[in-house]
């Protein structure tokens, strides 16, 4: 009689442990999972501003200013045009490929 209440004594402590270990793994997992959705949350907010912020950047009127600011370029106008024009076949130094 004694060995089986040494048994069931014994069975009962490492049921009481499992218990507390498997307590313990679900109080851990909620833990990171309400982290992860605060982290989720945290990261839905950024992307939503650093879209708003892409498209401000992205606007016409802004990489007009830029252009101009920056890359000190300006409009076309025939005044600082250069064409060039297509060099004919009777043009010294113009070969067209083809051997005669």
């Amino acid at each position: 009689m004694t060995r089986l209440n040494i048994f069931l004594l014994l069975a009962l402590v490492v049921s009481a442990l499992a218990l507390v270990h498997s307590q313990y793994e679900s109080r851990r997992l909620f833990m990171a999972l309400e982290s992860a959705r605060k982290d989720t949350g945290r990261l839905e907010v950024e992307r939503d501003r650093l879209l708003v912020e892409r498209g401000a950047q992205a606007t016409p009127l802004r990489v007009e200013q830029l252009a101009r600011q920056q890359l000190q370029m300006r409009m076309v106008s025939p005044g600082i045009t250069q064409y060039v024009n297509k060099p004919s076949a009777a043009s010294p130094g113009f070969s067209t490929g083809a051997k005669p």
